[in-house]
């Protein structure tokens, strides 16, 4: 990130090169570009841009999860609960999204992605509805809902409870300002 113009971060990209280069680094074109902060960029799975913080006037730097990781995840949810795994016990496929869904909040836990946990709160208990409907088609919803579900409307089978994204706890990073120190403090000079 440079605070400056566009042609002073244009200028930077040759000794950024220049200092990658001495420890067997190098930039990849495909993936470097220069861009302005409130346009965003995505890195290792987040979105990375400023926005206006609610309620006032004031612009921070927010991290969010990018669109392409919600789409990674939701790909495993569905390859999960497809119809050639009909034959599976159900508490089993409570664990494995349990574990893919889990892994995937506790990763982006450290960004504003409420709302993103909220969505995937939402698709998990639509595939799983969908999964039980389509292995007790006769049946019905009434029968199923009473069978897997409790009050809460939250699948559970054998103990397994569907995890629930929303769950977890979002802890963002907070400024410390000078209280973090530095390699690059002056060391005092001994006599």
């Amino acid at each position: 990130m440079v605070s400056g113009n566009r042609e002073q971060a244009e200028r930077l990209w040759e000794e950024v090169a220049t200092v990658l280069a001495g420890v067997g680094l190098r930039l990849a074109a495909d993936k470097t570009r220069v861009v302005h902060i409130d346009e965003g960029f995505d890195f290792l799975g987040f979105r990375i841009r400023r926005d206006r913080q609610k309620g006032s006037d004031r612009h921070y730097i927010y991290t969010y999860p990018s669109k392409k990781a919600l789409t990674a995840v939701m790909a495993k949810i569905k390859a999960a609960t497809q119809t050639q795994r009909l034959d599976r016990p159900l508490d089993d496929v409570l664990r494995h999204l349990g574990l893919i869904a889990r892994g995937w909040t506790l990763y982006f836990r450290h960004s504003s992605a409420s709302k993103t946990f909220a969505y995937l709160r939402y698709y998990l208990w639509k595939r799983v509805v969908a999964w039980l409907r389509r292995r007790h088609a006769k049946p019905g919803w009434k029968r199923i809902r009473h069978r897997y579900f409790r009050q809460d409307w939250w699948p559970e089978w054998n103990g397994v409870r569907l995890f629930d994204p929303c769950t977890v706890k979002i802890v963002r990073y907070r400024y410390r300002g000078t209280k973090i120190p530095t390699p690059w403090a002056p060391q005092p000079e001994t006599p």
